[in-house]
């Protein structure tokens, strides 16, 4: 008698669970297939829950193209973007929270794509123009860049950086070296140098290539590039970090890039390691702050500039949701021709 009991009470349960989730979903999708998707793409129950709401409003056909399509996502983030801004809700913190998590699976779903997954196996799939950082035993860190991939060797430019010894010839020379893949994650390799063409009229150096690459710090979040300017205030302390504006002039500069973590800023003279920094810019209609620690200096003599690459301090959800609505380009504010149309949506966030 008491098995039957807990059999009757399970089915009764499993009864009241398909009728909220219909509920919860409308319409006659099977909700329960939807959730079970959601557990196989790794996300937890609360998760899919919200999910779940985002292909409601949305009126998805096949609401389980969430877990795996971007273009849906994007659909469904700009669609609660301009729902919340016209009902006057955008600021409010539940909906700030609620589009910081939407963000937070569009990374997730992103990162999963082939370009940051899969890696490379062999220098010879550097491509032309990638930066390089040179270490060279004894004598400091330097800047080259790719000119030519060719199959027996790479064409780099002359390094840069410190003054090397007088008579100082690289032929020969094992240099370790490091870059950054764009979309992709961090590299090192060793190479020995072929031939050093100091005596061209632009100097280069052949190195040879490498089928031992070894990849590291891959990334964990998408960056995308801009040419817009900013003003830096350096900052004794990365606790004096405030996310309040600054009408006091700062150091001109130019931002690079940008993600929800950090920023690459174009600098006169040379940056410094372990600098602490905020930044002040503007996307479209909207001024930003940044606040973080400079992690990397790209120096470039010639010239007396520096790129510095600052790892932020985490973001208000606000200022995060607003750099990857510009990410992820929502309302095509990176396209010139489109960025009245962004502002039209965005002014003011």
């Amino acid at each position: 008698m008491i098995p039957m009991i807990s059999l009757f009470v399970l089915l009764l349960v499993v009864i009241t669970l398909i009728i909220l989730l219909r509920r919860a979903g409308g319409g006659s999708f099977p909700w329960i297939h939807f959730y079970a998707k959601g557990k196989e793409a790794g996300f937890s129950f609360s998760e899919v829950n919200l999910l779940r709401k985002v292909a409601v409003e949305g009126r998805l056909k096949n609401p389980t193209s969430l877990f795996w399509s971007i273009k849906q996502l994007d659909r469904s983030i700009r669609g609660s973007i301009i729902k919340f801004k016209s009902e006057g809700v955008l600021d409010e913190l539940n909906n700030m929270v609620f589009l910081s998590k939407l963000f937070d699976f569009r990374k997730t779903v992103e990162l999963k794509l082939p370009k940051y997954t899969i890696g490379l196996k062999t220098t010879r799939k550097i491509t032309k123009r990638q930066y390089l950082k040179i270490s060279i035993p004894g004598l400091g860190v330097y800047i080259s860049q790719v000119v030519e991939n060719q199959r027996r060797y790479i064409a780099i430019t002359y390094p840069e950086g410190p003054k090397l010894p007088e008579g100082y010839e690289f032929k020969g020379e094992k240099l370790n070296i490091y870059f950054w893949r764009k979309d992709d994650a961090g590299y090192v390799f060793e190479s020995k140098v072929i031939e050093d063409h100091m005596d061209r009229k632009v100097p280069i150096l052949y190195i040879s290539h490498s089928d031992s690459i070894i990849r590291s710090q891959k990334r964990g979040s998408v960056r995308a590039d801009l040419n817009v300017p900013a003003e830096l205030y350096p900052l004794k302390v990365i606790a004096q970090a405030s996310n309040d504006l600054e009408e006091r002039r700062g150091i001109r500069c130019r931002l690079q890039d940008i993600s929800e973590d950090g920023a690459a800023l174009l600098i006169g003279g040379r940056g410094k390691v372990g600098m602490n920094v905020k930044i002040q810019f503007k996307l479209s209609d909207s001024t930003l702050v940044m606040c973080g620690v400079v992690k990397g200096v790209s120096f470039q003599q010639n010239k007396n500039t520096s790129i510095i690459h600052i790892q932020s301090v985490p973001l208000p959800d606000r200022v995060k949701n607003r750099i990857l609505a510009y990410v992820y380009d929502l309302f095509g504010e990176r396209s010139s021709k489109n960025v009245k149309n962004a502002s039209a949506v965005l002014e003011g966030w």
